[in-house]
C-alpha cells in the first residue's frame, strides 16, 4: 500500500507540472552537497529544483495530461532529480554549464574530456615520486631541484575510466580535470523535449549553422536565377556583364560599347603598327616610280 506521504509527493509533482512551462530532468548521482546548494542558490528565481524517488516522478508523469511529457520516463536515468522553470530552457543550459566548477579526479571517474600534463617545470622536487611520473608513462627528469615534464601527455583519454596511479598524479600536480555541475540530461518546453546535446550547442554554433547555410543557399539561387531580394542586384549585375561581353566580341555598338569598341579598335591599331615598319625606305625598283 503506498504511503500518505508519497501519495502527497505524487500529487505535488503533479501540480507542478500543470503549473511550469519548463520542466528538466536531472541526474544528481555523484552530486556533491556543497555543489547541490552553490546550484541552487545561482537559479534562485529562474528555477526550482525537486529531489524524489524515480518510482514518485513515473507516477506523476503518468498522472499529467500535458503534451509529451510522459517521455521523461524513458530518460531518467540514476538518481533523478525534476527542475521547474518558467525560464527560456537555453538561457537555463547556459547558467548550469557556467556555473560548473573544477574538482580533482577519483580512482574510478570518468574523463570528461582528454586529460592533458603539459610539459614544463612541476612544483614537486626530484625523490621517489619520479616513479610515479614513469607509472602513467609521463616522460619526465630532473632539472635543478624541480621535476620537469618532458612534453606535454595524454594520461587518460576522454571518456576511459581515471586509474588510482593517474588520479595520484593528477593530485600531486594540482590539476583538477573533473567538472562538477548539475547533470542536465532533458527539458521539456510545452511539448517539445530538447536533450542535452541540443541544449548545450555553444550559441556561435547555431550562427556559424545559419550562415552556411545562407550561403550555400544564396550561391544555388544565383547558380540558379532565382530572383530574391538578396539575388537581383548580383543577377543583373551578372547578366549586364554577360551581355557587355557579348556585344564587345560581337561588335554591337550600343552607348555602354562604343568607348570600350574604340578603344579596342585603337589597340589593336597600335598593336598593328609595331608590326609593320612604316620608316623603312623603299625597295630600289620602286624608287622612279
Amino acid at each position: 500500500m503506498v504511503s500518505e506521504k508519497k501519495l502527497k509527493m505524487v500529487h505535488d509533482l503533479s501540480k507542478e507540472f500543470g503549473n511550469y512551462p519548463v520542466i528538466g530532468l536531472l541526474d544528481m548521482f555523484k552530486m556533491p552537497a556543497k555543489q547541490m546548494q552553490e546550484m541552487r542558490d545561482k537559479l534562485r528565481g529562474k528555477a526550482v529544483i525537486m529531489m524524489t524517488k524515480k518510482s514518485l516522478i513515473q507516477r506523476a508523469l503518468e498522472k499529467s495530461d500535458r503534451p509529451s511529457i510522459k517521455e521523461l520516463e524513458k530518460m531518467i536515468q540514476n538518481q533523478p532529480a525534476l527542475l521547474f522553470s518558467r525560464e527560456n530552457p537555453f538561457d537555463l543550459a547556459r547558467v548550469i554549464e557556467t556555473s560548473k566548477s573544477a574538482a580533482p579526479a577519483k580512482p574510478g571517474d570518468i574523463a570528461p574530456k582528454d586529460i592533458v600534463v603539459k610539459a614544463g617545470p612541476t612544483s614537486l622536487k626530484p625523490g621517489p615520486v619520479i616513479g610515479e611520473f614513469q607509472r602513467v608513462r609521463i616522460p619526465a627528469g630532473v632539472e635543478g631541484d624541480k621535476i620537469v615534464v618532458k612534453t606535454d601527455t595524454v594520461v587518460t583519454k576522454q571518456g576511459q575510466e581515471i586509474t588510482k596511479n593517474v588520479s595520484d598524479i593528477l593530485m600531486k600536480l594540482g590539476i583538477e580535470p573533473i567538472e562538477i555541475g548539475l547533470n542536465l540530461v532533458c527539458m521539456w518546453d510545452n511539448g517539445t523535449i530538447y536533450n542535452k546535446d541540443i541544449l548545450f550547442t555553444p550559441l556561435e554554433k547555431y550562427t556559424e549553422d545559419l550562415t552556411k547555410a545562407y550561403r550555400m543557399a544564396f550561391n544555388l539561387a544565383m547558380s540558379a536565377g532565382y530572383l530574391t531580394k538578396d539575388t537581383i542586384q548580383p543577377l543583373l549585375g551578372k547578366a549586364h556583364m554577360s551581355a557587355m561581353g557579348l556585344a564587345m566580341s560581337a561588335n554591337i555598338v550600343t552607348k555602354e560599347t562604343l568607348p570600350l569598341i574604340l578603344a579596342k579598335a585603337n589597340a589593336q591599331m597600335a598593336e598593328l603598327s609595331k608590326k609593320m615598319d612604316l620608316s623603312a625606305p623603299a625597295e630600289e625598283g620602286q624608287k622612279g616610280e
